[in-house]
């Protein structure tokens, strides 16, 4: 059971007024609590009933549905209830403060449900990530990645690592301390390693699509860069669908790095706008410029704009980052530059271009994330302790005038990194960080 003997409740649903609220009561009191509301016996389990609440005066509050849920067959593993009531912020805040008046009752703190199911066994630390990562996905891609790690997927994948590591070990041991038995065959070592060259290529492939996974999970960050009035605003409000950054026909009217987020055909692209880059004696512009130049080298793709009219000033070669496209803006103004020095022209004003641009960012996008990829870690812990797996195991394989004792030891603690991705060991210093990310009631 939760090492927490407080029996909580939460508001579970989205912000009041809405057409019905959801309330849940985790813990060993939780059964209690429903019959001191309603005055009831307990409905048959996982079948919703109509039930009046009642406050102490045995006055009305409302008719809403109750679910119950014995343990250990919920998702907290403990006794629960949910209760359905209308959803107007007085019907919620009247049957809260019954609740308050409760003797051992407590409203809950954020993630601490989830933190209970994975503390009584009913979630690993992957799918309790990746059900953080569903309640804030945005676009359908993050909500596929989600979907992988909650479901479970991504946490067989990695058990299934680790439970073949453990064999390998297994094995080495028989070799050890029975190597004059008839029952341990000369080759085992042979197959051993056999297996864990193999393991490692799996690792390796599966850790080259992290990079996709933190692209759909935070965003395909993406730079527009150029000079002071190259039309670098103007597009983001265009690419947006609002006025997010002021456009003048002032020089250095962006000072600093503004960002949007948009939706583009279910991934998540990060558009930064930023100031025009120029030598300049202003202070702050100077500044503005500095952070231009750090985003541009920190993104994903540079779109480096170019108006109509104007001959660049601005190198290519000033920035580390080296994925670039070069935009020729302003289409609608007679042209004096070439096409052929362009990847691509639009008018943000009329328009113009804007499709071929979106087109030309997703196709960017899935040249980087790749067509189908699946099962890849979404979190840069993830990939570190991968990392430090995939070097344990390559300390394994590449030691073969050591001890196989030693070795041993290598694939021992390539499995322990395993398990602190899923949660299977020494995570206590994680759980904080990792249940502050999600709501109340949940």
């Amino acid at each position: 059971m939760s090492a927490s003997a407080d029996t909580i409740y939460a508001l579970s649903s989205g912000a009041v007024p809405a057409g019905v609220a959801v309330l849940r009561v985790s813990g060993a009191n939780a059964f209690d609590v429903l019959n001191k509301l309603t005055g009831k016996d307990l409905p048959s389990p996982r079948r919703a009933s109509l039930c009046s609440i009642r406050n102490r005066n045995n006055e009305i509050i409302d008719q809403a549905l109750v679910l119950v849920f014995p343990a250990p067959n919920s998702f907290t593993g403990e006794n629960c209830v949910e209760i359905h009531c209308h959803g107007s912020r007085a019907v919620v805040a009247s049957i809260f403060a019954e609740l308050e008046n409760l003797e051992g009752l407590r409203p809950a703190e954020a993630g601490e449900f989830s933190r209970r199911a994975f503390e009584n066994g009913k979630m690993d630390l992957l799918e309790v990530e990746g059900l953080a990562d569903l309640l804030q996905a945005e676009t359908e891609m993050q909500r596929r990645l989600a979907v992988e790690q909650s479901s479970g997927q991504l946490s067989a994948l990695y058990d299934g690592w680790a439970n073949r590591l453990t064999r390998a070990r297994a094995l080495i041991e028989a070799e050890l301390d029975f190597a004059d038995e008839e029952d341990v065959p000369d080759s085992v070592s042979t197959r051993v390693w056999e297996a864990m060259v193999e393991l490692r290529g799996e690792i390796t492939s599966h850790l080259q699509g992290g990079g996709s996974g933190e692209i759909i999970r935070d965003g395909f960050k993406v730079a527009l860069v150029g000079e002071p009035n190259a039309g670098k605003s103007t597009l983001l409000n265009a690419l947006s669908g609002r006025d997010v950054a002021i456009v003048t026909d002032i020089a250095g009217t962006t000072r600093d790095v503004l960002s949007v987020d948009i939706n583009l055909d279910g991934y998540l692209v990060r558009l930064f706008d930023t100031a025009g880059i120029r030598e300049t004696q202003d202070v702050v512009e100077q500044e503005g410029v500095r952070r231009a130049v750090l985003t541009a080298e920190t993104a994903d793709l540079i779109l480096l704009l170019q108006d109509n009219d104007s001959t660049p000033k601005q190198s290519v070669g000033t920035f580390d980052n080296q994925s670039f496209l070069r935009v020729r803006t302003k289409t609608a103004i007679h042209s004096r530059a070439s096409g052929d020095e362009f990847d691509l022209s639009v008018s943000a004003k009329e328009g113009i271009g804007l499709v071929e641009l979106r087109s030309v960012l997703k196709r960017e996008i899935e040249k980087r994330v790749g067509a189908g990829q699946t099962l890849v870690p979404a979190r840069a812990r993830h990939k570190k302790r991968l990392e430090e797996t995939l070097n344990y195991v390559s300390d394994a394989l590449d030691s073969e005038t050591l001890d196989l004792a030693i070795r041993s030891e290598y694939l021992r603690l390539a499995a322990t990194s395993l398990g602190r991705i899923t949660g299977r060991v020494d995570v206590e210093d994680l759980l904080g960080v990792i249940f502050s990310e999600f709501c109340i009631g949940k």
